[in-house]
This record gives C-alpha cells, sequence and structure tokens, in this order.
C-alpha cells in the first residue's frame, strides 16, 4: 500500500469550518512506517475530463456561493486533491493499492456543480483518466453522504459501475434509488457494522459482475458512531471489514478519502488501509 499526501493540503482552513487540516494530520499520525510520497496537482486540462468550463472558471476565480463551500483560493488546493487521487490510480494500475490522503474531499461535485465542501471530483478524474487505458472501472462510495457529483458525472455509462452506501435523507438527499448503472444503498439512521457489512457484500456482489479492471473507493469515514455530521453506527473495526471485503475481489484498488470527521477518523481510515492491503 503506498499513500501520496502532500504538506500542501494543511494549508488551509476555514474558521469553525469542519473539513479541516486535522482530519489529515489525525490520519498521518495511524500511518507510521508507510512509504508516502508527494501528490502533485493535475493539470489545467484534466480538469475538463469530468467538470465543465463554466465550473472551473467559477472555481477558480471564487466566483461562486455555497453555505458549506468557502470559494476564496480553493483552485490550486482541488487541483492538488485531484492529482493525489490519479497519482493512486495509475499506482494501482501498475499493481499496488494506494491511497490518495488529500483534501478538500471531491465526491459532491458534479459536471457542472459543486458543494458539500467539494470542488472538483477527483476520484472521477482519475477514474476518468485511468479509462484511457482501462476498460472498466468501479466506484465504491463508502461515505455516509451520497456520492452525488459522481454519479452526475458517470450516469449512463457503460465502462463505469457506482455503488454508494449512504444515511438516507442526509445532504444531499440523494440516492434514494438505484438508476442504470448507479446503485445507491440509502441506509436508516443507526445502522450498526452488521447490517452495514450485510448490505456492503450485497453491493459487491454487483461490482464482482461487472468484473472492472480497477476499483475505485471513495473513503468516507463519516458513517463511524461518534461522527458529529451523520447519526450512523458503524464500528472502527468495520472499516477493516470494508477494506478486506474489497481486497477479496482481486482486482487493483484506489481509494480517495472523502469526509469523516470525528476525533477518531485516523484509526478508521487505518483499519481501511489495514483491510484493504
Amino acid at each position: 500500500m503506498k499513500i501520496f499526501s502532500s504538506h500542501r493540503c494543511l494549508e488551509y482552513s476555514h474558521k469553525g469550518h469542519p473539513e479541516s487540516p486535522k482530519r489529515v494530520k489525525l490520519i498521518l499520525k495511524e500511518l507510521q512506517g508507510y512509504e508516502i510520497p508527494e501528490a502533485k496537482p493535475c493539470q489545467d486540462k484534466d480538469l475538463f475530463l469530468c467538470h465543465t468550463k463554466e465550473l472551473i472558471n467559477k472555481v477558480r476565480q471564487g466566483k461562486f456561493f455555497d453555505a458549506d463551500t468557502p470559494s476564496a483560493g480553493m483552485f490550486d488546493f482541488a487541483k492538488l486533491a485531484a492529482g493525489g487521487a490519479m497519482q493512486a490510480a495509475m499506482h494501482a494500475v501498475d499493481g499496488e493499492n494506494a491511497f490518495s490522503l488529500m483534501r478538500p474531499p471531491g465526491h459532491h461535485a458534479g459536471k457542472n456543480f459543486l458543494g458539500g465542501f467539494c470542488y472538483f471530483n477527483s476520484v472521477a478524474i482519475a477514474v476518468e483518466n485511468s479509462l484511457k487505458q482501462l476498460d472498466k472501472v468501479a466506484i465504491i462510495d463508502i461515505d455516509g453522504h451520497h456520492g452525488n457529483g459522481t454519479q452526475d458525472i458517470f450516469m449512463g455509462r457503460k465502462d463505469v459501475l457506482f455503488v454508494s452506501l449512504h444515511q438516507k435523507n442526509a445532504f444531499p438527499v440523494s440516492g434514494f434509488v438505484s438508476e442504470q448503472n448507479c446503485f445507491n444503498y440509502p441506509l436508516p439512521p443507526e445502522t450498526e457494522g452488521k447490517n452495514y457489512m450485510k448490505i456492503f457484500l450485497e453491493a459487491l456482489r454487483i461490482v464482482e459482475n461487472f468484473n472492472p479492471d480497477l476499483i475505485a473507493v471513495s473513503a468516507g469515514f463519516d458513517t463511524y458512531k461518534k461522527d458529529p455530521l451523520l447519526q450512523m453506527a458503524v464500528g472502527i473495526e468495520t472499516y477493516f471489514q470494508i477494506g478486506g471485503a474489497i481486497r477479496h475481489l482481486g482486482k487493483p484498488a484506489f481509494a480517495v478519502l472523502e469526509g469523516g470527521y470525528s476525533e477518531d477518523i485516523g484509526k478508521c481510515a487505518y483499519q481501511f488501509l489495514k483491510g484493504l492491503g
């Protein structure tokens, strides 16, 4: 397992905002012994793989308003996060699973919209780039919020499968039904690890039948029972089971940090990566 990260993603913060540098610091604290090469920003042209010129310019110029998603100076940080995801994906294609430990997250950013702390969809850009040399990629979104941006980007595609397990009726209040190549599993609040894994293994059968060349994971840790933004009841040990179940599919895999805002995010991420191998 190789971890791609950069100290630069710790250089911005917004007072009182839950998407803070502390999230990455807590994970890094648990990853002693891992090789952590420097993440590099993607190129501007890579953003066009998934996003419109209009959205890219809005982020570049900071000319948008979203109550949850501050606008100032985020273009370069979002490009860096996308670049880390692309590096992790290519490393997995070359034979070793990888994790992009970067911020901001990305799975709420669609073709022409942003929100939910997300500016550019890092996992989607990495997947689209990998499809230049692969035939099929499956995306598994374990963040507790529905990956509406990823679904928007890949809806109807034959070469991409999207699977999302998330808390029902939570932000962004989407992902209620499965459509075409997008399989959604809205879960009730207080879902515990045992029931979560039952549904997760059901979802993995769809991934297995799709037989992808690569698996991408939107790795959010806000389904954890102590997360302040959701009301799920998953324990730390469940993340090891999630990672292990994905590894058991026998496909190269990479993961990208999405949400997760508890003091235990480092332990959750460590267990997931330990399981993913």
